[in-house]
């Protein structure tokens, strides 16, 4: 059976019960067919183990685990290609324990943000104001110390609900480019409206929520 969200000249074939509907929303429709992908590796894996079943147990090689290791250089290369995506954008990579990268993202002259990173995955953001410092007393990324201001405290908490959003184990890379776009969204903090209720400011803050669709900016309470 072959299956298409794009149309005919787009498809992926699908082997197995129907799926449901394909999704209309750009991002449902990645982790869509990712998935079907994944459940066809799966199938396959299964029968060539089932094929082998005959095997001496002495002759079957020992499960290997399966988490997705990516090398140094090939984090190092897709951040490099995602910091020449945006100008307004300046990314830089460190080690400072090892092999796990942590970056420091400045967006114009707006905000800050650490990001924690395991491989190519992103484990968890702090985002700060531009003239906050990001360092502690000894020259390391603060990775624990929250902004001292309530906006930066609000986008802090809609990046980790982005990082929720933005799952594609299959292609960690996608999601990583797809939340630092959203994230230069917020190049306009201080500069877009509502989009629902045409106000710079709610209660003393500006709109600190950005639709993961649209990038679209929204108060906390006007998104809902």
């Amino acid at each position: 059976m072959v299956l298409s969200c794009w149309g005919p000249s787009r498809t992926l074939l699908h082997v197995g019960p129907t799926p449901t509907a394909c999704p209309r929303d750009p991002w449902d429709q990645l982790q869509y067919h990712a998935g079907l992908a994944s459940g066809l590796l799966n199938q396959q894996s299964l029968k060539r183990s089932a094929n082998q079943m005959g095997v001496s147990a002495k002759r079957r090689p020992k499960a290997q685990p399966t988490t997705l290791v990516l090398p140094p250089q090939y984090v190092d290369d897709v951040i490099s290609r995602i910091d020449r995506m945006f100008p307004e954008m300046s990314i830089h990579l460190s080690r400072p324990n090892g092999t796990s990268a942590m970056l420091l993202v400045t967006l114009g002259k707006v905000l800050k943000v650490i990001v924690v990173m395991r491989s190519l995955f992103i484990d968890r953001t702090i985002v700060k104001g531009y003239n906050e410092s990001v360092y502690t007393e000894d020259g390391k990324l603060d990775i624990w110390s929250k902004s001292n201001y309530q906006v930066f405290q609000k986008v802090t908490d809609h990046a980790t609900t982005a990082l929720l959003h933005y799952q594609l184990p299959q292609m960690p890379d996608v999601v990583v480019r797809s939340f630092m776009t959203w994230l230069r969204s917020y190049i306009k903090l201080f500069q877009a409206p509502c989009q629902r209720c045409g106000k710079f400011l709610q209660d003393g803050l500006p709109p600190t929520w950005r639709d993961f669709r649209t990038l679209e900016a929204f108060h906390d309470t006007c998104r809902q």
